[in-house]
């Protein structure tokens, strides 16, 4: 299994541009090979980190904090808003994650891993105990007061990390544990977005409320008229995205609705896209013959947007956005949230506090845990089976592998919690706790084969 998942729409333009220009081979198909990289992005994700670490906890400690409290505002004639840079990542940037998380469940939804019942059982299944053993786990070390807000935190599963450490296996793995990993994940993403929309949203305006959904109505009567272009929704959507922020819904709900809201399905499969493209080819020549070259220019606009529209709203959306937000948006949110002191003072405080032991062993056993004993309890009573190819040995370290926790936790606790020293103390909980079940599943993973016997 490559750890370079390039789009074969973005593989192939790009092959096409190769075979005319000589820089396009040898500097443009590496370079985008490395942006699709799986494990390079984990890998960026993970030096943010790291920077924020460093910085927090460095002589110029007190610059990151000011960097991030430093005040942006956005004001039109009709609205204005102030917030820290913090926040404009958190809120703003962040929406953007959720627009793609949004779009891969689209995805899956309609034409991958989930659309088939029988197929989405085991996935489900094993990310519904992942998800309730964490939170009993954590709610076990904080049953009352204000640490029991953070019972969310252990909950998620960060599908970079986790993708990105399963890619550095290459084909030590069959693909299907992939496949399983990234439906897992997807019913996890459903389940934290969920849990962020019931219990992490604040004080409602009803207002606002109303003024969103209106939007949201807005913007699927476009979707079903057929209005596809990408720049109709811009303002419309940017609209709605202000009207959640401003309703007590966490903003970032706007990305995943926008992201569900995107089509699924192309103008043309390739069946169609054949029979018309052989007659516009064939009126091509034609024209060409007599020299008609308006007739022939207008052919080929049909030709181009033919193409165009054999590609669906979803997959051409996350083709191009995936790229920037694995490489802006989470590299941002890490460096903005990951930084965390951790003198002694504070790591003795954070290892005997229940939050940090809650969500650390949440991720590193809840997980784990979790995602084994459901799957165990799915393929027992009949209801599903594993894959093939894939060993409870695999299932141990892909429930492992689940208890990486890094971004969508950080998220949550910044929602669960407002004292500062519970937030660092659940920060550490999650950096501990997501390097342990990310080494751990790693080497689990590591010394399985393909066709490991021992289901």
């Amino acid at each position: 299994m490559s750890a370079s998942r390039i789009p074969p729409r973005s593989h192939g333009a790009r092959a096409l541009l190769a075979r005319r220009s000589l820089l396009v081979e040898r500097a443009l198909l590496p370079i985008e090979r490395f942006i699709h990289s799986e494990s390079v992005s984990a890998i960026i994700l993970l030096a943010a980190s790291i920077v924020a670490l460093a910085w927090a906890n460095s002589p110029w400690q007190a610059s990151y904090s000011e960097l991030w409290h430093t005040k942006l505002t956005f004001d039109v004639a009709v609205y204005s808003v102030s917030k820290s840079l913090h926040h404009w990542i958190n809120d703003g940037l962040m929406a953007v994650f959720f627009f793609v998380v949004g779009l891969e469940m689209k995805a899956e939804l309609t034409h991958g891993e989930l659309s088939n019942p029988r197929q989405a059982a085991l996935p489900a299944i094993a990310a519904l105990g992942g998800m309730v053993v964490p939170a009993l786990i954590y709610l076990w070390w904080n049953p009352a007061g204000a640490a029991a807000r953070g019972w969310g935190i252990p909950m998620a599963t960060d599908i970079a990390f986790a993708v990105g450490a399963m890619a550095l296996l290459g084909e030590r793995i069959p693909p299907r544990l992939r496949t399983m990993l990234l439906a897992l994940a997807t019913v996890d993403d459903i389940g934290a977005i969920l849990v962020i929309a019931i219990f992490y949203t604040g004080a409602i305006s009803l207002e606002a409320l109303g003024i969103s959904l209106v939007l949201l109505m807005v913007l699927a009567g476009m979707k079903a008229i057929g209005i596809r272009n990408p720049l109709a929704y811009a303002i419309p959507s940017v609209i709605f995205w202000i009207a959640v922020l401003e309703s007590g819904i966490h903003a970032t709900i706007a990305g995943v609705v926008l992201g569900l809201l995107t089509p699924s399905e192309a103008w043309f499969d390739q069946k169609s896209f054949l029979e018309s493209a052989e007659h516009l080819l064939s009126c091509l020549r034609q024209a060409d013959s007599a020299g008609d070259k308006a007739t022939a220019s207008a052919l080929l606009g049909e030709l181009e947007q033919l193409t165009y529209e054999t590609e669906s709203p979803v997959e051409r959306r996350e083709r191009n956005f995936r790229p920037w937000v694995s490489y802006i948006v989470l590299p941002l949110f890490a460096l903005s949230n990951a930084g965390v002191v951790v003198s002694g003072t504070h790591l003795h405080e954070a290892v005997s506090n229940p939050v940090t032991a809650g969500v650390f062993s949440g991720l590193v056993a809840g997980k784990a845990l979790g995602v084994v004993w459901f799957t165990a309890l799915a393929v027992l009573t009949g209801v599903s089976r594993l894959p093939e190819e894939v060993t409870w040995r695999h299932v141990i370290g892909t429930g492992l592998l689940a208890g990486i926790g890094f971004t969508v936790s950080l998220f949550i606790t910044g929602l669960a919690f407002e004292e500062p020293q519970m937030i660092a103390n659940a920060k550490l909980g999650i950096l501990a706790g997501s390097l342990v079940s990310g080494v751990a599943g790693y080497l689990v993973l590591r010394g399985t084969a393909t066709g490991d016997a021992g289901r």
